[in-house]
């Protein structure tokens, strides 16, 4: 009668119930599960009745803190222990990448002979020609030239497809991304020197003729152990070339000591160095992320002025050519000022003209008639100011996004007042002219973006650019 009251998916499902207990019998399957359950069990119980031995309490530790004897580096005769990143962002980080310099006699805080700095292999043979050619130019530089290089005028001076660049005049002349370019103010020879991130210095005798052996007119030292943020070179003085580092060191390079003497050290970074025209006693220099600017005399090796000019670090000082109380300051805070240092008071001079960018300033060059000043920004434009009191300002655009690992744009001024010469992402120049035209010097032979860019000083045509592979590429005008 139950049997009936059942639906036909009930039977089923009893049905296989049923012949499932009859496989698990057959296969004995309870019997070994009750098994393993009881020796489980078993070996539960054993581990439970274990002893185990206990050792007494430990003492507890002090809590009194260790006794540290602090000693600064400066006290031990060693540079600040810092490392930094290229010249687009303006304070160090841990994680920046950096190449250890390759010498012990970077820790040293006096001065450094050029046969400890060099890094070729036999200093006393391969560098003896530099300096004696560097001496000879010196010695044949006339005592009354002008800081300022040639002077050509306001009207166009130089045909741009004149310019060319021969294979013979494009050479890496050392590792890493170049920060810094800039010629000997000589007449008789073409000479170059250059800085990069790693703290290195090279020059490259562009005229020298390669011997069967090592010579091929390139030289590098190693005075620095930081970015080389810039050099200066008084045309009546060859023989001395100021350079300066991200480390805080100002260091001369006297080719008549053949030594990289110490002018100046201090805690900070130095981010841009400029002299006065005529006045080989004096360096201009900023320091910091703090915008300031010190005037030091080498004479008495002290700080004759020192003022905060700007919220953030300044990337660039340049003094005008023809009225050198005028010195244009561009910073990071987005600024580019014109100060007149004739008004100056205890806090700072009086700024004749400020620029604002949406951006970070990365130069701002006076031209060479000091008539008009160049401003290059990251917010993608070149300004040019012009007029009395440079109260004219237009804007180009130009695309000045670099990126991290190749270095910021800077537009840098010709031969005359027509032109501005500044990098391009397509591995190309652009000539920039005042009426806002834009030319492109392109090349076969450049295979990397150039970046940083010098004019010859007295030989109209002849550029140099720099790029962040350590090559350097020559103009000339043909």
């Amino acid at each position: 009668m139950a049997s009936q009251s059942l639906t036909e998916y009930e039977r089923k499902r009893l049905e296989n119930i049923k012949r499932n207990d009859e496989m698990m019998t057959s296969l004995k399957l309870h019997s070994k599960a009750l098994q393993l359950s009881s020796s489980t069990n078993n070996k539960r119980l054993r581990n439970e009745s274990k002893v185990y031995k206990t050792s007494p309490d430990k003492k507890p530790k002090s809590k009194t803190a260790p006794i540290v004897i602090r000693c600064s580096l400066r006290s031990q005769g060693l540079p600040p222990e810092t490392s930094f990143q290229d010249d687009n962002f303006s304070s160090p980080t841990k994680n920046s990448p950096k190449t250890p310099p390759p010498k012990s006699i970077l820790t040293k805080l006096g001065p450094l002979t050029m046969k400890q700095a060099y890094m070729g292999d036999d200093s006393s043979a391969s560098d003896r020609l530099l300096i004696d050619t560097v001496k000879d130019m010196s010695d044949n530089a006339p005592l009354n030239v002008k800081s300022g290089g040639v002077v050509v005028g306001n009207e166009g001076c130089l045909d741009l497809g004149s310019m060319i660049l021969k294979p013979e005049n494009i050479a890496r002349v050392m590792p890493g991304k170049i920060l810094n370019v800039k010629f000997f103010p000589c007449k008789d020879r073409t000479m170059i020197v250059a800085g990069n991130k790693f703290g290195n210095v090279v020059f490259w005798d562009v005229e020298s003729e390669q011997d069967e052996g090592r010579n091929d007119g390139i030289y590098l030292y190693q005075p620095h152990r930081a970015p080389v943020s810039g050099f200066s070179i008084q045309p009546f003085s060859l023989s001395k070339v100021f350079s300066s580092c991200y480390d805080g060191f100002i260091r001369l390079l006297d080719f008549e000591k053949e030594s990289f003497d110490l002018v100046y050290s201090t805690d900070g970074a130095i981010f841009s160095l400029s002299q006065r025209p005529q006045d080989p006693n004096g360096l201009c220099f900023s320091e910091g992320n703090n915008g300031m600017v010190n005037f030091w005399d080498t004479r008495v090796g002290k700080s004759s002025s020192s003022w905060m000019l700007h919220d953030s670090r300044i990337n660039t000082i340049d003094f005008n050519p023809e009225n050198t109380n005028l010195m244009a300051t561009s910073s990071t805070d987005g600024s580019a000022c014109i100060w007149d240092l004739r008004h100056t008071d205890a806090r700072r001079p009086k700024y004749l003209k400020i620029v604002d960018h949406k951006r970070a300033v990365h130069s701002a060059y006076f031209s060479p008639t000091g008539s008009c000043l160049a401003t290059t920004s990251l917010d993608d434009h070149v300004g040019i100011l012009s007029g009395a009191d440079f109260m004219n300002t237009s804007m180009v655009f130009h695309n000045n996004h670099t990126g991290r690992w190749i270095s910021s744009f800077r537009a840098i001024w010709g031969w005359d007042d027509s032109y501005l010469f500044v990098g391009n992402m397509k591995r190309a120049v652009d000539v920039i002219s005042t009426d806002r035209d834009i030319t492109t010097l392109q090349s076969s032979d450049m295979s990397a973006i150039p970046c940083r860019f010098a004019a010859h000083p007295y030989e109209v045509g002849t550029l140099a650019a720099a790029t962040s592979g350590g090559q350097i590429y020559v103009w000339t005008q043909s």
